[in-house]
């Protein structure tokens, strides 16, 4: 028995700036006993919860299934204990696998070598059993292995994700260092938009933003476009389980009114490969776009904004964007009375620049990048 079949737990990997967030969503998905750590959530869920987290969640990365839990002080220790875990029981030599690793506090240092020493025990014991083996891949494998090791305790874990879920697969062309999905889903949820008045995003880009909202609001599952789930390859797959899981959130999903979500940029690349990306998704046709600068946009009141403006540091140089957020500040107060606009700041400096006071900040961590979300209300 794997250690996560012992009690039903498993762990997901999650920003560290939307982790409050998380814990809340996996509740509401139907986990249990959900406790945040600094690597991640611990949770407890049967099948049915298992797959419905990783099928709608907007925030997780990725789901591990722990497997096997070791002391380990030395690579030889790793090898050893690999040879012996019955590999079968998720692999065969037709599939191909890859391993992340991780190590802190412990005698071994490198995660690589580590992660080269349990495939070697992996491919070894199959060499062993049968003469063949699985072949690597590390770009898009069948399966995806961790391996954890901090303070000398090593933990094995398989991916039941099959690669991040942050990957929803509507972008499939973005500009220049695009938002996360998962990001842009924790603005979409901060925010409280719940459809009853209009969204606008009006330095869209290449849509991330408005893709988020439209998937919340339809209330569509994020993997709806995934062909690919690693917890088909747990010993205890239960398929009758995963379709009718799958069915019921498919059959869920809502129709987009008219004229309720739009976005604008002034590049016309951006707009083409918005539309694009958000024709990936069933009513993306729906959201209104235009080639538009902010500054001759009529705005939008007593609706919601969001939005993700350039930063120099994010497109690889630094800018003077000082005059571009004043103006941005002016045009929120002007054109978009009665509403609430969420503006992610990926450089914070720029926060004073916008010439208005907010009425909160949060961090939120992205690309790399430790910037903050913060809501203004325009009167």
């Amino acid at each position: 028995m794997y250690e996560y079949q012992k009690n039903n737990r498993y762990f997901a990997q999650i920003a560290d700036g939307i982790k409050e967030l998380g814990v809340q969503e996996l509740s509401e998905l139907g986990a249990d006993n959900v406790s945040s750590v600094y690597r991640g959530i611990y949770f407890d869920a049967d099948k049915e919860t298992l797959y419905r987290i990783n099928y709608t969640s907007r925030l997780v990365s990725r789901v591990l299934a722990p497997l096997v839990w070791f002391r380990c002080h030395t690579t030889d220790q790793l090898h050893k204990k690999a040879m012996l875990i019955k590999w079968t029981d998720f692999i065969s030599p037709k599939n191909t696998f890859a391993i992340f690793s991780n190590v802190s506090n412990s005698k071994i240092r490198n995660s690589k070598f580590a992660a080269l020493r349990l495939k070697d025990g992996i491919v070894d014991s199959f060499r062993e059993t049968s003469g063949e083996r699985p072949n690597i891949d590390t770009r898009d494998p069948d399966i995806w292995l961790n391996l954890h090791i901090e303070n000398d305790e090593a933990l094995i874990s398989l991916d039941t994700s099959g690669g991040s879920l942050h990957r929803r697969g509507y972008r499939k062309d973005a500009i220049e260092a695009p938002m996360q999905e998962t990001v842009a889903a924790a603005i979409i949820r901060y925010s409280e938009w719940d459809g009853s008045v209009p969204l606008y995003d009006p330095l869209c880009g290449s849509g991330t933003l408005l893709a988020e909202a439209l998937m919340h609001y339809c209330e569509m599952p994020s993997g709806i476009l995934r062909k690919h789930f690693g917890f088909k390859y747990l010993p205890d797959y239960n398929k009758a389980v995963w379709t009718k899981v799958k069915k019921e959130l498919d059959s869920g999903i809502r129709r987009l009114p008219d004229k309720r979500i739009s976005g604008s940029d002034s590049s016309a690349k951006a707009i083409r490969m918005a539309e694009a990306n958000l024709n990936n998704l069933k009513y993306g046709k729906k959201v209104n776009l235009k080639i538009l600068d902010f500054n001759k946009s009529k705005g939008l009141e007593n609706g919601i904004i969001v939005t993700n403006p350039p930063y120099g540091i994010r497109m690889g140089k630094k800018e003077n964007l000082d005059q571009f957020y004043k103006s941005f500040g002016d045009f929120l107060k002007q054109k978009c009375k009665g509403s609430t606009a969420y503006v992610y700041f990926g450089e914070r400096e720029f926060i004073k620049k916008i010439g208005l006071k907010p009425t909160w900040k949060k961090p939120l961590k992205t690309g790399g990048l430790d910037g903050r979300l913060a809501k203004y209300e325009m009167f």
